[in-house]
């Protein structure tokens, strides 16, 4: 009976972590790649378009209501300003953010590069933290949106209107369930929900235009009322402008459109340094999901406002949140405006795999690397529930409310685009490029405006994002403290000097002496050796080599350890190392000896003085501190096997 349940762990745990690159691409898993993982190529970029154009495409189901709650008649007007915004500002940043960081990070690891050690991670965990309010609020208010078409369809909106939470939770958990299925499923139903979804806007899109020239007083009607309540072109204007911060959620997808890059196929010749043919396909896709999506906004703002009496985009309207879908079923009846309906519903449930694509791609590159989330974070499987019920948890507490999630969602995507924004001005700077620089620089001014504005009118988005953060920064850093005494030396490398040193010392008992380096002058190591010898009682006729560690960058969790030995003064013999931490980097030279001689080595250390805790807290945050016991408690988590651990001695 044990040996079952334990085959069906092992079962459990290699389905769960299989396809542990699939959605890290670039990133070399721990973990041996699986059938699956190998047969992962990439996809053309058309495909991967639709899957961001379901979020992307999707806001369509509700743009044109808030375009006219907020703008009213200027509504048409207010989105020609976002879709200027959209092809000269938004599309030229990400297309430059595809150039400039081809591997799915986007314009965090753009920004993350002008700041080192604790700054840039704790940066670094601020926009992950915005960027998990856009991705998280995304699949919970687009999940909210089409719970709300399907309670208020006609057919079904008695038996269902009590029941949107339930509703919304299940097409979450539907969601989840596509992806732990596999990613490639979820590009397959992307694909087919976006060509049916973008057909039958056509066909009202179609229709809308066709009512409007036959009943060509509409327009009359909607010019006069809108040159009596403006009086000129310029007041329109300058009011179009004041608005549009308010319809910033039609800005929404460029995002995922450069975290799910790995995926777009590219070339055959690509290089992972430089995939050109990936770099110009993900343009390809930015820059044709723009257009249409252009197209579709200005149309339907149009038709929307000129057919559509204001009363009806009020709260408990008809057409309330699905404007489209009224007209839908105004001009083509119940019977395509169901099958519109069930459209509208699918691509907006389906919205939230482009954001859950982006949060796999993005938090297992930073995350695991920074030391703050176990290793089972790269794998896909697992995250996928994470983000599920954290979705479950806002969808609980939002009481599945899209208005309620809006700010939110404003605020995720707008400080997405402008530190994307910033970070491409300041790319063109350093490359040179002034006109560039000028043009971005402009750009970001103009997101940066629209962000704060937006922050002045729903402060509650703030308030949301900051939940975020705070929460990813304090499990960032508990986790970080967890795996503090991890062995986190990926591989170790000895020069050839290094080399020798270490097997000839193992021809005796290997003794090294972890020595902190100051003037590294003769007497330095003279008295050092003589203090070990009177701490631990050794005859002088013991040999040592000496392991001198400089801390690099402390808050870097994982790295690959370098080490060059040196005579010094003619008569010592040092091993050089640079390192994040000091323990870290003795323990796996250690134990590489150990492996590569066959004879356990000792290691001998002076007590630190001071404080043990204030100590300890230098080791977390600097990389030393409290040398001796949190090497030895290294390599007791490291070696289990307390014959084959290193001796460590302080005295």
């Amino acid at each position: 009976m044990a040996t079952t349940d334990e085959t069906r762990g092992s079962r459990l745990r290699a389905w769960m972590l299989e396809g542990l690159s699939d959605m890290g691409k670039g990133k070399p898993s721990r973990l041996k790649e699986t059938a699956q993982d190998a047969g992962h190529k990439g996809q053309p970029w058309w495909r991967v378009m639709c899957l961001t154009g379901v979020d992307y495409f999707s806001t369509l189901g509700y743009q044109p209501g808030i375009a006219a709650l907020a703008a009213g008649l200027l509504s048409p007007i207010a989105t020609i300003v976002l879709v200027i915004v959209t092809l000269a500002g938004a599309l030229p940043v990400y297309r430059r953010v595809a150039e400039e960081s081809p591997h799915g990070e986007g314009s965090i690891a753009m920004l993350s590069r002008l700041l080192s050690f604790w700054k840039g991670k704790l940066f670094v965990l601020t926009l992950l933290g915005f960027a998990a309010t856009d991705f998280l609020i995304t699949i919970t208010l687009s999940a909210a949106d089409a719970s709300t078409h399907l309670v208020e369809n006609p057919h079904l909106e008695s038996a269902l209107h009590d029941k949107q939470v339930i509703i919304t939770m299940i097409l979450i958990a539907l969601l989840g369930a596509v992806f732990l299925k596999g990613f490639l499923e979820a590009i397959g139903v992307a694909v087919a929900l976006v060509g049916i979804y973008l057909a039958l806007n056509a066909v009202v899109v179609v229709t809308g235009l066709w009512q409007v020239i036959t009943e060509g007083h509409v327009v009359t009607d909607w010019t006069a009322a809108l040159t009596q309540e403006h009086g000129n072109v310029f007041v329109m204007i300058g009011v179009a402008l004041i608005v549009f911060p308010k319809l910033a959620l039609g800005l929404s997808g460029f995002e995922t459109g450069v975290a799910v890059m790995p995926h777009v196929k590219g070339d055959p010749d690509d290089t992972e340094a430089r995939p050109a043919g990936r770099i110009r396909d993900t343009k390809k896709l930015l820059t044709t999901a723009a257009l249409i999506m252009s197209v579709f906004l200005i149309c339907t703002s149009f038709i929307t406002t000129v057919l559509i009496p204001h009363e009806e985009f009020e709260s408990g309207g008809k057409a309330n949140g699905r404007a489209l879908a009224y007209l839908a079923h105004e001009y083509l009846g119940n019977a395509f405006g169901t099958v519109y309906d069930v459209s509208t519903i699918l691509i907006l449930w389906f919205a939230g795999a482009s954001a859950m694509a982006g949060l796999l791609n993005l938090m297992p590159r930073y995350l695991p690397k920074y030391g703050m989330a176990p290793h089972w974070a790269r794998a896909v499987r697992p995250m996928v529930i994470v983000f599920t019920l954290v979705a479950f948890l806002v969808t609980w507490i939002f009481d599945a409310d899209v208005d309620a999630q809006g700010g939110a969602y404003a605020t995720g995507v707008l400080v997405l685009i402008c530190s994307a924004a910033i970070a491409v001005t300041i790319a063109a700077r350093k490359a040179g490029q002034r006109g560039w620089t000028i043009g971005f620089g402009i750009i970001s001014v103009v997101f940066l405006y629209t962000t704060v504005v937006n922050v002045i009118e729903r402060p509650d988005g703030v308030k949301i994002g900051a939940c975020f953060i705070a929460g990813i920064i304090l499990i960032s850093l508990l986790s970080r403290l967890g795996r503090a005494f991890e062995l986190r030396v990926t591989h170790v490398e000895l020069d050839d000097m290094a080399e020798r040193f270490i097997r000839d010392i193992a021809s005796r008992t290997p003794r090294f002496i972890a020595n902190e380096p100051d003037n590294r002058d003769a007497e330095e190591y003279r008295s050092k050796k003589d203090q070990i010898r009177a701490d631990n009682d050794l005859p002088g006729t013991e040999d040592f080599v000496f392991i001198e560690v400089t801390v690099t960058d402390p808050s870097e969790f994982e790295a690959g350890l370098t080490v060059r030995g040196e005579v010094m003064h003619g008569r010592y013999r040092v091993l050089t190392v640079e390192s994040s931490s000091v323990p870290n980097a003795l323990a796996a030279l250690l134990l590489h000896a150990r492996d590569m001689t066959g004879v356990r080595p000792h290691v001998y250390f002076e007590w630190t003085e001071g404080n043990p805790f204030a100590n300890f807290l230098r080791f977390f945050l600097f990389g030393q501190g409290e040398i001796a016991p949190v090497t030895r408690e290294i390599l007791r988590e490291a070696e289990s096997d307390r014959d084959r651990r290193p001796r460590v001695h302080v005295g």
